[in-house]
This record gives C-alpha cells, structure tokens and sequence, in this order.
C-alpha cells in the first residue's frame, strides 16, 4: 500500500508562483465520472489521496461534486491549497469528514502580490483553523512556508500575524535541519522547507545511484489520466500508463513501474529523467544525517 496517491482534479490555477513553473501540458479539468473512476481505483491503495499535482483544487469548478465522491469512498483527503478560496469552501471542507488535512501554502501570496497587505488574505484562513479546531478539533492545518533563509522578512510578517490571532509565541530558533514541521497551536502546524528544482533534462546528469520515494511511497495521477512515478514529474516525462483508459493494477504491475520501484529500494536510479533530478539528493543527504546521528547517539 502506498502513503499517497496524488490525483490531479485539476493543472489550472489562480496564480502563478515563481517556484511553480508552467505546466507546458494542455489545460485539463478532471471530470467527476473520471475522478471516481480513478478514485475508486485508487483509494483501496493508498493511506492517504491527495488532490493535486500542479494546479489548486479549490478553483475546480465541480469541488463539491468531487468532495461527495470522496465521502462516498469514505477516503481520507488531504488538501493542498494557497487559500485564496477558502472562505467559499470553509464549512464545506469542516463538515466533509473525508478531509483529515488541509495545507496552506502561504508562500503563495507574497510570491505574486509582494506589494499588497497580506492581513486580508490571511485572516479569511486563520478563521477557518480557528472554526476547524471549533467544530472538528481532530482535522489537521499546516501552513506551509520556506526556510527562514529564503523569505525571512516574509516570514517574519506571517509569523507576527500568527501570534497576534492565535495568542501564541513562535520559536524562531526551529532547527529546520533536523525539524521541518512543528506544532504551534492545537493541530496547527508549521511547515518549513527549502526551494527546490524541478526535475529536467536541463539539469546536470546526477548520476545513476539514488533514492525516491516515488513508486515506493507514493504515485500520481495527473488530470489526463496519466500516470508518473513521482509528484515532482508535472509534465508526464515518465508516463507509466492512462488510468483513464486502463485499470490502475495493471499499470502498477508493469515492467517498468517494478524495475524503477526496484531500482529505488536498491539504491539505483533507473530512469533517465530520474538521472537529472537534484531534488533525489535530498534523500542521500537524508540518509547520511541519519546515519550520523545514529552513530553519535550510540557513542
């Protein structure tokens, strides 16, 4: 069983975000017969679906059909969204009890409005955390942020408007090397990560050695109905298969998701496009650290 299947309802979004680059593939929304179809494929496999890929879910049009389908299959969902439209969505989301986590992007904002007061995009999220801990104290929030490093006056900025709401103190001194999420209210959440690149064949060859957890832990399945190896391929290089126009067992079962998967656990990295990914040595330095500290917590 996987941690995660990502399907893709949607690649279209509301704003455009500098570490979220174009999606050179064609504009699709993922209708609610194909969704299920796929969903009901899926959710037997996987602890978690998350809806999205690229794109933000909530601009779908047909969201509340979807999230019906979900309440059908009884999934747990965990929702990726910039927020922008989460005053439209609140109740809904609250009282689906499908929905177990909502992430908050809120890099999103200042990336495409640097110049605008963050207060009124901000307070609209902070209320639905406030009404989520009221009415369903077992839903989880995250609000997503970059390192200290990259944005700190951003972050700075968030932070303060975070306290004044919840009546809180953050720690500045997190260390985000070991932590990268951190409890700050409740079931609210800190999460913190470095940019990144996004896979490419323009990118310097890595190598043939690596680890992902793509095909291990997780898969996606973008709007088309193609399925990747991996959350990081937004363009479909590597197409397993077409949920759409195949069963999902069967593009799981096929040679090449088992050799990349094996190649994964063997610590090799069997496809190409897998060579020119920068974000796989995250993993390696990953495992290195944690080597590390076992061997200084044994001495």
């Amino acid at each position: 069983m996987f941690k995660k299947i990502y399907i893709e309802i949607s690649n279209i979004c509301n704003v455009q975000c500098s570490f979220c680059p174009v999606v050179e593939k064609d504009k699709k929304l993922m209708d609610p017969a194909e969704f299920e179809a796929i969903l009901e494929q899926a959710a037997p496999l996987a602890e978690i679906i998350c809806l999205h890929l690229m794109g933000e879910p909530l601009a779908h049009p047909k969201f509340l059909q979807l999230l019906e389908i979900c309440e059908k299959y009884n999934t747990q969902i965990e929702l990726t969204t910039n927020g922008i439209l989460i005053k439209k969505y609140k109740e809904h989301l609250i009282n689906a009890n499908c929905i177990r986590q909502v992430n908050f992007s809120l890099q999103a904002f200042k990336d495409n409005f640097p110049n605008r007061d963050i207060e009124p995009y901000l307070l609209p999220i902070f209320e639905f955390v406030k009404l989520a801990h009221e009415l369903r104290p077992a839903l989880y929030t995250n609000f997503r942020l970059w390192n200290q490093e990259s944005k700190d006056a951003d972050n700075e900025d968030i932070f303060a408007k975070i306290e004044s709401c919840f009546n809180i103190e953050i720690n500045r001194n997190i260390e985000l090397g070991i932590i990268k999420s951190k409890k700050i209210w409740n079931r609210l959440y800190l999460h913190f990560d470095s940019r990144f690149e996004w896979p490419s064949f323009l990118l310097p060859h890595q190598g043939t050695q690596g680890r992902c957890h793509g095909t291990v832990n997780h898969i996606g399945i973008h709007a088309d109905g193609s399925v990747v190896p991996c959350c990081l391929d937004k363009n479909a290089v590597i197409k397993l298969g077409n949920a759409k126009e195949q069963p999902l067992e069967e593009i799981l079962n096929s040679d090449r998701f088992i050799k990349m998967r094996d190649g994964f656990l063997k610590g090799v990295l069997v496809e190409d496009f897998c060579q020119h990914c920068t974000f796989i040595n995250r993993f390696n330095k990953a495992a290195k650290k944690a080597v590390n500290f076992e061997i200084e917590t044994v001495v």
